[in-house]
């Protein structure tokens, strides 16, 4: 009798819980369809650590910073989604949106067309590229053996170049999947998050002019390559060594910004 007592109260604590859970989310959009961005941002977020993470959470609360007018928190979100789901095609327009409405600059040349092509290898998911491998790896095989065994000879050009083809495919399948894989696993992509930062030369303060490196606006996207932590009055200060593109690399404030 105590043990179906101790289950029932079990059942009731859990129901209740999801419950609460669920609808944190519903009163966030509630809050939002309201212009209450504030609260519907403390309801997403509340949310997050309850339901744990989804792209579409994230989705949502890249749309509450933006209607807080926090580009660069919108844009982090933005690419929080796309890291989990990068079909969330809602998030990608919104992410495109907010950086064509920011005062961010576009990398021209070798930058640009690496940048285009890492977007466009990342808008699908390692698995997706890894199932696209797989098959033309099989059609790859097919084609070799109508090459190998088949008489006639338009199918036996068929089968060779179709196999030659299908083989290029499936090494190039093979390594976007493992860029996907290996991207998502670093951590090291970051978003800088306050209106400007001034970067270092050093992972400090800049005392002057001569040891200011450069600027990044709100939003801006770096790679993060090292950190170092200094003690500055009693408290620890850390410090990022970041790349913005291919030729600018300097120190930025770890509080400038958030790690995607």
């Amino acid at each position: 009798m105590k043990r179906n007592i101790f289950i029932l109260c079990s059942f009731i604590v859990f129901a209740v819980f999801t419950s609460y859970a669920q609808s944190l989310t519903e009163q966030a959009a509630a809050a939002y369809n309201k212009d209450d961005f504030n609260q519907a941002l403390e309801l997403y977020l509340e949310a997050s650590q309850q339901e744990g993470t989804s792209s579409e959470l994230f989705y949502n609360i890249g749309n509450t910073y933006y209607k807080l007018d926090k580009k660069g928190k919108a844009i982090l979100y933005y690419e929080r989604a796309l890291l989990l789901d990068p079909n969330n095609s809602d998030a990608r327009d919104n992410l495109d949106y907010v950086r064509s409405k920011s005062s961010l600059t576009t990398d021209i040349g070798a930058t640009y067309w690496k940048d285009s092509i890492d977007n466009m290898v990342c808008s699908q998911t390692a698995t997706a590229w890894g199932v696209l491998a797989v098959v033309s790896f099989l059609a790859f095989i097919v084609l070799l053996l109508v090459y190998i065994f088949v008489d006639a000879v338009i199918l036996r050009k068929i089968g060779f170049f179709g196999g030659g083809i299908m083989l290029i495919v499936t090494i190039l399948a093979n390594i976007c999947a493992f860029h996907v894989e290996s991207k998502v696993e670093a951590h090291d992509q970051a978003v800088v998050v306050i209106p400007s930062a001034t970067l270092s030369t050093s992972p400090r303060q800049p005392k002057d002019k001569t040891e200011e490196a450069f600027m990044l606006n709100e939003g801006t996207k770096v790679t993060v390559i090292d950190s170092v932590t200094n003690v500055v009055s009693g408290s620890n200060e850390k410090w990022y060594d970041v790349r913005a593109n291919e030729t600018s690399r300097a120190w930025i404030a770890a509080s400038a910004i958030e790690i995607i």
